[in-house]
């Protein structure tokens, strides 16, 4: 059962302060539900990990790849997030070039698990995670979500046929989905 608005949550980030003396010149910030999504219209997807394959040669490419389609249309943030910590989200962005899609850590999958979407990946030995899956949300109204098929605890596979950035674009265009595109990075690893 899908949720009508998203869940109330505080978010542990880390944001860059040059006031913080040293190399690491980054502190803790608490990001609330509303302060993310309030008043906004936000596209956020979820995937089961940074540094994966999909994910990273995918699913986060081609949405920072057509940022500013979204922004055409009126979307104000895309978000990704993943049941990862801060820091592992801060260097796959690195990684990756992700400058425009904020990456968001739901360390605790506390978002996720309110979401509905939290399940056990211990099959791949990554415990427990989010499914994938995307969402336009409207002032914290969501007004639609594709989730990929075969939802459920150790699932032997990965899909990835609704979630993606063409699918979501066409959506908001009012158009038919083209399908997955091909990989937008080479994965390594």
């Amino acid at each position: 059962m899908t949720p009508e608005r998203v869940p109330s949550v505080v978010f542990k980030t880390r944001v860059r302060d040059e006031s913080v003396p040293g190399p690491n010149p980054y502190r803790w910030e608490d990001k609330t539900t509303e302060q993310i999504f309030g008043g906004k219209k936000v596209v956020l997807f979820s995937l089961p990990g940074a540094f994966t394959p999909t994910c990273s040669s995918n699913h986060l490419p081609r949405y920072e790849q057509l940022f500013e389609e979204f922004q055409a249309l009126g979307v104000d943030d895309i978000i990704c997030l993943s049941v990862n910590d801060a820091f592992v989200m801060f260097q796959w962005g690195k990684q990756i070039g992700a400058d425009k899609v904020k990456l968001l850590p739901d360390g605790n999958g506390e978002f996720t698990r309110k979401m509905g979407m939290l399940v056990e990946k211990s099959n791949l030995g990554f415990g427990m995670r989010s499914w994938r899956y995307s969402m336009f949300v409207n002032d914290g109204k969501i007004e639609k979500m594709f989730i990929e098929p075969e939802f459920g605890d150790n699932c032997p596979v990965d899909p990835f046929e609704c979630s993606d950035a063409d699918t979501m674009l066409a959506y908001l265009k009012g158009a038919e989905a083209p399908g997955v595109s091909e990989p937008v990075k080479a994965f390594v690893g």
